[in-house]
């Protein structure tokens, strides 16, 4: 009788499981303990990819191109002898797809600030493969650590404005495991409005308590000034 077989050892050895269209990977069902010949079955979702015998217990490749969505999800292989209807599976290896992120935008509920205001920036890629990880820049300079989402939202920083140098033009950029996926956004430019002076609001009202005064007497002129004139006659 053949020695009982063992579980194989279902191994990437070439590739990514995150991958992108169009890419080729390789997987290797490494024999357990047990005799040859063997048949090595690979599996995807419980449905039959390819097959390979081994007469000396190598291990048995098998060459996949990630060509559409229908590629990725769960495989498995399987080892049985030739004879027998009985096998072991191994371990299950999983392939995921890699998109890359389109275009973040940048974006704040004010472009006009004064001192000692708190302002909100928040970054948001709406495609793309999860987790994208956001940084935000002042100029060429970074100005947060980098925040990686795990879920479809946006990236928020606080930034609090003391000073002219914080107004200024800002970016963020966006990537995730896509080869080459950074991208930049939009800009968006703060400038800092000019605190009023204490003494405008009273010039203001001074003005209007003139104005006022000057067509009231002008308004007066008729009734008193007039007929008092005609009355000398």
């Amino acid at each position: 009788f053949p020695e009982m077989l063992s579980n194989p050892k279902l191994v990437l050895v070439q590739g990514s499981l995150n991958v992108v269209m169009k890419q080729n990977v390789t997987l290797s069902c490494c024999p357990g303990s047990g005799a040859a010949p063997v048949r090595y079955t690979l599996f995807k979702h419980g449905q039959q990819v390819s097959s390979s015998n081994s007469s000396d217990l190598t291990p048995a490749l098998f060459h996949l191109t990630i060509s559409s969505a229908s590629d990725l999800g769960t495989y498995k292989c399987k080892a049985e002898y030739n004879s027998s209807r009985d096998g072991k599976y191994s371990n299950s290896l999983d392939f995921t797809l890699t998109e890359p992120i389109s275009k973040p935008v940048l974006s704040s509920p004010t472009s006009q600030v004064q001192k000692g205001q708190n302002v909100t920036l928040s970054c948001f890629s709406e495609n793309g493969s999860l987790p994208i990880t956001y940084i935000f820049f002042k100029g060429n300079q970074s100005i947060s650590p980098k925040k990686t989402m795990q879920k479809r939202e946006a990236a928020v920083i606080f930034i609090f404005v003391n000073s002219s140098t914080d107004s200024g033009t800002y970016k963020c950029k966006a990537n995730n495991r896509f080869p080459n996926s950074a991208k930049y956004s939009n800009s968006l430019n703060f400038t800092l409005a000019e605190e009023r002076s204490h003494s405008q609001p009273l010039i203001i009202s001074l003005g209007l308590i003139l104005l006022l005064l000057i067509i009231g007497f002008a308004l007066a002129i008729p009734f008193f000034i007039i007929p008092s004139y005609k009355a000398s006659e």
